[in-house]
């Protein structure tokens, strides 16, 4: 079992920056890759970004365009946000799944609770 817990959502203006974090717990945690989510009101979960086991390998949403960077160190998995837009607002979810460099929902089996993320002046 792997338990998620994210942090690091609030409020901040069009082109901002924030850091979201994922703390994670359980025996299975090193072996695990770790991905981020999004799901706007009204719209479909999105992926974001994924990182593999050892933190070399990474993958973005098309969207990301190079304004988010996911990182992680120990039971930590961060993604860093910078130039925020308003369509960046969403409920981030932190993921933990098998399968290396997945986009998709279903290779993820963990799932922690979500961080509100609003992009808004």
């Amino acid at each position: 079992q792997v338990q998620l817990v994210e942090s690091g959502g609030g409020l901040v203006q069009p082109g901002g920056s924030l850091r979201l974090s994922c703390e994670a717990s359980g025996r299975t945690f090193r072996s695990n890759v770790m991905g981020w989510f999004r799901q706007a009101p009204g719209k479909e979960r999105e992926f974001v970004a994924t990182i593999g086991r050892s933190g070399g390998s990474t993958d973005y949403g098309d969207f990301v365009k190079g304004r988010f960077t996911i990182s992680r160190d120990n039971a930590l998995v961060a993604l860093q946000m910078n130039s925020l837009k308003s369509e960046d607002t969403a409920v981030y979810f932190c993921a933990a799944g098998w399968t290396p460099g997945s986009r998709t929902e279903r290779d993820y089996i963990y799932w922690g609770q979500g961080t509100q993320v609003t992009v808004s002046s």
